[in-house]
Order: structure tokens, then C-alpha cells, then sequence
């Protein structure tokens, strides 16, 4: 489960603040608590330690697509968000 702290989504597990989800959510469009705290849940779940930020932003806007192409359901998300857009 995710919080909102400081205008960012901090994950309770991790402690650690998902700024590239946040980020990609702001520019997607306005979505809800619960469908940030679904976002940031997918993408606790897909990033590494090691990426680069320009790999997380990419996983980030895979996220964001496939939410907003209708992908609801958080295991869907998480297992079609690992696969490059458009495949």
C-alpha cells in the first residue's frame, strides 16, 4: 500500500519515494489516489536498484500507457508493463 507524503508517493515496504511514476502520472493526466497508489505499487514492482533514470522513466511511461489503454488489474499491469510499447 502507498501514501502520499509531501506531494510524493512514498511506499510503505521500501521507503523509497517513486518519483518517475509520480511524475509520468502528473504529465498523463489527474488520477486518483487509489490509481496512483496502483501506479506506484506496478512500479515498485518493475524498477532495479542499478537502473538509470532514463530507464525508469521508461517504465514508468509503460505503466502510464497501458493503465490508460485499459489495463486495471495490477498483475496484468505489472506483466504486460515489462514488454517495450507497441509489442
Amino acid at each position: 500500500m502507498a501514501k502520499r507524503i509531501c506531494g510524493t508517493l512514498r511506499c510503505r515496504t521500501s521507503g523509497r519515494i517513486s518519483m518517475p511514476i509520480r511524475t509520468k502520472a502528473n504529465e498523463a493526466g489527474i488520477f486518483d489516489p487509489s490509481e496512483l497508489a496502483l501506479l506506484g505499487r506496478v512500479f515498485e514492482h518493475l524498477k532495479l536498484e542499478d537502473q538509470s533514470p532514463e530507464a525508469r522513466d521508461a517504465i514508468a511511461s509503460r505503466i502510464i500507457a497501458n493503465y490508460m489503454a485499459g489495463i486495471k488489474h495490477e498483475a496484468e499491469l505489472v506483466s504486460l508493463s515489462k514488454q517495450p510499447l507497441g509489442r
